[in-house]
C-alpha cells in the first residue's frame, strides 16, 4: 500500500486524545483474559458503543483532550508522512474513506457527513458511554465518532494472529466508517434488535461493513482528494489484499471461538463467520457496487 508523497492530509478529521490522565480506571471493563480478548474483538467487528455492548459501566472516565490534530498537524503534512509513520498512516486512510463516501454520496444525490476519528490509549469518555482501550477499534452513532487504539494493531497480530500491516490496518478502518455510512442511512438504528446468532441481524450489519470496507478498497487508488485533485492512495497491491483477507478471517466469530473455547457456537455469533466476513469484503471488492451490499436481501 503506497500513498502519494506529496499529497496533503487534513488532520483536522482526526482528534487526538493519546496520553490523557483519566484519573484512573472510572468505568469499569467487564471480564478479563479471554473475556478481554473478546471485548477486543467485539469492539472491532461489532463497532457500536461499549455501553451497550457491556463492556463499560459506572461512572463517565474524561480523558484530556489535545487540540484537535495539533500534534499531528506537525507529524502528518503529506503523503510521504504517511508511508513512514503509522500515525499519519491512519490519518491518510480516513481522508481516503470519507473522500470515497462523500464522493458516493454525492453520486447518488445525497450529502456525507465526515466523522471524526478519534485516537486513545487510555479510559476515554464517548457519547456511548465510557470507553477502554480493551474494548478495541469502535463506532459510536450518538457521538458519530470512530475510536481507535493504534495499539490494537499489534494485538490482532499477537492475540489474534492476524498477518497485520498496513491494509489490515486500513481495513479495519474502513470497516468502522461503514458502520458510520450505516448510522446515515438508518440502517444500524433499524438493525438493533438485541439478537445474536448466524442469521441476526447484528452478523447482518458486521458483513455489509465488511462489504464497504470492499468498496472502498476497491475505489481506494481512484479517489481524489478534494482539495488538490490527486489520489492520495497510489497502489494497493495483491499482497495488500491478502493481509485485509487475513484481518477478516483472524476476527471471524468462529476463528474467536475456537480459540477461545476449542468449540464452534454459531447460535452465540454477532460478527459472521471467517468464511463469510472474506466472501462480503470480496463481494464489496469485486463489485465495487454499493446495491451488492444488501446482506439483509
Amino acid at each position: 500500500m503506497r500513498f502519494d508523497d506529496d499529497t496533503p492530509l487534513d488532520t483536522s478529521q482526526v482528534q487526538d486524545r493519546r496520553g490523557g490522565s483519566g484519573g484512573g480506571p472510572g468505568g469499569k471493563l467487564v471480564g478479563g483474559g479471554i473475556a478481554g480478548l473478546l471485548a477486543v474483538v467485539i469492539g472491532l467487528v461489532l463497532g457500536i458503543s461499549p455501553d451497550q455492548l457491556g463492556l463499560s459501566g459506572g461512572s463517565d472516565t474524561v480523558s484530556d483532550t489535545r487540540a484537535a490534530g495539533a500534534g499531528l498537524a506537525r507529524s502528518c503534512s503529506t503523503g510521504r508522512d504517511a508511508n513512514a509513520q503509522e500515525q499519519c498512516r491512519i490519518v491518510a486512510v480516513v481522508n481516503s474513506v470519507q473522500a470515497y463516501w462523500t464522493a458516493e454520496f454525492s453520486r447518488r444525490g445525497a450529502a456525507y457527513r465526515t466523522a471524526p476519528t478519534v485516537f486513545f490509549d487510555a479510559p476515554v469518555s464517548t457519547g456511548c458511554g465510557p470507553a477502554d482501550p480493551r474494548t478495541g477499534p469502535f463506532y459510536c452513532p450518538a457521538d458519530r465518532k470512530v475510536y481507535i487504539d493504534l495499539n490494537f494493531f499489534q494485538t490482532l497480530q499477537t492475540q489474534f494472529g492476524a498477518k497485520g500491516g498496513p491494509f489490515a490496518e486500513s481495513y479495519v478502518v474502513a470497516h468502522e466508517y461503514g458502520h458510520h455510512v450505516q448510522n446515515l442511512t438508518g440502517v444500524l438504528s433499524a438493525a438493533q434488535d438485541g439478537r445474536s446468532g448466524a442469521d441476526s441481524a447484528s452478523v447482518r450489519v458486521e458483513l455489509q461493513a465488511d462489504c464497504y470496507a470492499g468498496l472502498w478498497a476497491k475505489n481506494a487508488t481512484r479517489t481524489l482528494n478534494p482539495a488538490t485533485g490527486t489520489s492520495l492512495i497510489t497502489a494497493v497491491t495483491p499482497d495488500d489484499i491478502a493481509r485485509g483477507l487475513d484481518a477478516a478471517a483472524a476476527v471471524g466469530d468462529d476463528t474467536i471461538q475456537s480459540r477461545a473455547q476449542g468449540r464452534v457456537t454459531p447460535d452465540a455469533w454477532t460478527h459472521g463467520s471467517a468464511a463469510q466476513r472474506q466472501q462480503w469484503f470480496t463481494t464489496g471488492l469485486r463489485t465495487g457496487d454499493l446495491a451488492a451490499c444488501d446482506t439483509f436481501g
